[in-house]
């Protein structure tokens, strides 16, 4: 049985993907990592204004029902959601390209003594 719910992680996938080459090109110098200067913070951040604005839109709605988005759709919106959902976890493991070893999930710098800590570990 085919669920609707993989269907649209796999096309969140398919989008990542499509619109990371056009936000870290391989001719550019720009790392996913640069559009995160305080980790995971700065991606919650993101994903707070997309909630914002995924509930500005089903406010309108309620009050309008002729009311149409601009720009994207609250399912786009919710698909993006997705995809910084991703990245937060990504960022998390510290798997995200561009990010600095040497520095936490907040990118922080970590002290000294827990990376070579963690050398040891491996």
């Amino acid at each position: 049985m085919k669920k609707p719910s993989l269907e649209v992680l796999k096309e969140a996938a398919e989008i990542q993907v499509k619109k990371g080459n056009d936000y870290q090109n391989p001719n550019s110098r720009i790392k996913q990592a640069d559009y995160y200067p305080r980790g995971c913070s700065t991606i919650c951040d993101i994903m707070l204004g997309k909630c914002l604005r995924i509930q500005s839109v089903l406010e309108s709605m309620e009050q309008d029902e002729d009311y149409k988005p601009n720009f994207e759709s609250l399912r786009d919106s919710a698909v993006d959601l997705i995809n910084y959902a991703s990245f937060f976890v990504s960022y998390m493991d510290g798997n995200i390209d561009g990010q600095a070893p040497d520095r936490d999930f907040l990118n922080r710098p970590i002290p000294t003594f827990k990376i070579a800590q963690a050398f040891k570990n491996e």
